[in-house]
């Protein structure tokens, strides 16, 4: 625990500040509506459940002002490439953890909000069906027959329903259409959902639009009023709120208090996040129609697509991603893909494993060799985490499938810095693990892979890349096809001089290892793969880090889209 609040600390305080402002948003609110004069004749009708959806409102639109910024990429690229630290870096890695987090409280709050209203309208329902004259009876038959509308009650008589001013009023139909689109769109989040049905996702997810026009109108119909300066200043309910039965008798000092709802406040809160992200689509829309040129197209094994692209004023560093689009499959869906090419080439590339209807489409309009080639829209390059893998004294890779794509990228720029002897080469020791089901995989990049190796031996430099690959899906055939090679020089799947292990990697041997070897070094671990893998690096990195910040301490970052 102590190292991880000392590798996240500014993630912790962040958050912590978050929830604080949370909580002192609601208690300020449900104090203010619970304690306000101005409100006390709507108390007498709503009792606490009026505090409670104040509050839980106003939280609502803190975190609708929030929800947009971590999906402001170009905004957090230029953070991240400005002037930013390490450890703020790593807290802007968790845009997306913080994305989802907002949402849970959107829907936490909303959840209270539509329970708290729903307690509100039946008591103004029951309001109306007293039998003796109250303070609360009186109040809902005020002012509906005259103009100005200055009523406290929205329910106008005994034989109006809830379900009726649901669906016949500004704020009731609003907030149902609020409702829906949040429902589908968290639903629609799941990581199940993203991973097989990613068009559904994409469709969904835009629904925030419908969400954020409702919000912005859902205060315009007044439903929740409070009285007004000028009546306060004539009947002080402090004053008149006892003699309700007199009101009707026109006594100057106590005359018949009048409402007004609160205009609306949403947009306020969400006007300048809006305008940003607006900004944010038309940057990335403008880069996108730039011309992009495919010069290369390569079929690899296991259904992996690898383009080669060209685009005007395209710079990238190691590690970064881009969206592609291609308009003939689909004119909205766009697709994160890591760069595998290094920033040092005259080009840059992307692998497409088939993985979805969208990358099953594309790969398909590539292979029909008589058609021309399908065009394709490129957004970005974005930043990710990968990018600081130059700033550690020792690097650790970690790539699982096709997830080993931001890692080629970063050999390659090796590669090329091996080449030219660059000297501001900060990382002096690189851990590389590739785990893959099958072994047609490692063709991917086994010619580079291959170069590394000549590289490193040829400039001196044979231990400053480990690298292993695990294969973790065999049958008795390949075992046995192995077993009867085991003797020779090169590994009989693959062709390189590093033998391919059978099964997962050990990692808290792994990591033991690297620490005993680098004792006072600060090691960055890079992973690009699935949650349970995740997890045990997490896990370790914390495991073995040193509380003594002289002694090995390891980061851990993973790459989110």
């Amino acid at each position: 625990m102590g190292n991880w609040v000392v590798n996240h600390w500014l993630a912790v305080l962040f958050l912590v500040a978050w929830l604080g402002l949370n909580v002192f948003l609601f208690v300020h609110i449900f104090l203010k509506y619970e304690k306000d004069d101005k409100y006390y004749y709507t108390r007498e009708i709503l009792g606490t459940a009026l505090a409670v959806a104040r509050a839980s409102a106003f939280c609502l639109n803190f975190n609708s002002m929030l929800i947009l910024i971590p999906v402001c990429r170009n905004l957090l690229s230029f953070l991240r490439g400005s002037f930013c630290s390490r450890t703020l870096r790593k807290t802007l890695d968790h845009n997306l953890t913080f994305h989802k987090l907002v949402a849970y409280m959107i829907c936490i709050f909303t959840a209270i909000h539509i329970i708290a209203h729903l307690f509100n309208f039946e008591r103004y329902s029951r309001s109306h069906h007293v039998t003796t004259i109250t303070l609360a009876s009186v109040l809902s038959s005020l002012h509906h027959d005259k103009e100005g509308g200055f009523w406290l009650n929205p329910i106008q008589s005994p034989d109006m329903t809830v379900l009726y001013v649901t669906f016949t009023t500004i704020a009731g139909l609003s907030g149902v259409i609020i409702t829906i689109a949040l429902i589908l769109m968290v639903t629609s989040s799941m990581e199940f959902i993203r991973r097989h049905y990613f068009e559904l996702f994409w469709y969904t997810h835009h629904l925030f639009i419908i969400y954020i026009i409702c919000l912005w109108i859902h205060g315009m119909g007044g439903i929740v009023r409070g009285q007004t300066e000028k009546s306060m200043n004539e009947s002080h309910p402090h004053k008149c709120a006892q003699s309700f039965e007199k009101w009707d008798d026109h006594d100057p000092d106590c005359k018949e208090p009048q409402f007004e709802g609160h205009p609306p406040e949403s947009w306020k809160w969400t006007l300048a996040p809006v305008v940003l992200y607006i900004f944010e689509r038309f940057l990335r829309f403008y880069r996108s129609q730039q011309k992009v040129v495919i010069t290369k197209v390569v079929m690899h094994p296991s259904k992996v697509l690898e383009l080669q692209m060209k685009k005007r004023g395209f710079s990238m560093e190691v590690g970064q991603y881009v969206f592609v689009n291609c308009p003939s499959i689909s004119f909205l869906e766009w697709h994160p893909f890591t760069l595998t090419s290094a920033p040092e080439e005259d080009f840059f590339s992307i692998h497409i494993r088939a993985a979805g209807d969208w990358t099953e489409n594309l790969i398909r309009a590539f292979e029909q060799q008589n058609s021309l080639i399908p065009r394709i829209e490129v957004d970005g390059p974005f930043g990710t985490a990968s990018e600081d893998v130059f700033q550690y004294e020792v690097a650790v890779l970690v790539g699982a499938g096709i997830g080993v794509t931001p890692f080629a990228s970063i050999l390659k720029s090796i590669w090329f810095k091996l080449q030219h002897s660059d000297h501001k080469l900060k990382t002096q020791k690189i851990y590389f693990y590739w785990i893959c089901r099958e072994t047609g995989a490692f063709a991917w990049f086994k010619d580079l892979l291959t170069s590394l190796e000549q590289e490193m031996e040829e400039s001196g430099k044979v231990g400053f890349l480990n690298y292993r690959l695990f294969l973790t899906g065999w049958n008795s055939n390949i075992a046995g096809h192995v077993a009867l090679n085991f003797d020779k020089a090169t590994d009989i799947l693959t062709g390189l001089k590093q033998k391919t292990f059978f099964g997962r990697p050990m990692w808290g041997n792994e990591f033991s290892t690297i620490a005993t070897t680098h004792p006072k070094s600060v090691v960055g671990v890079f992973l690009c793969g699935p949650l349970t893998l995740a997890k045990s690096l997490r896990k370790c990195c914390h495991q073995y880090s040193s509380l003594d910040p002289r002694k090995v301490q390891f980061y851990f970052n993973q790459e989110n889209f």
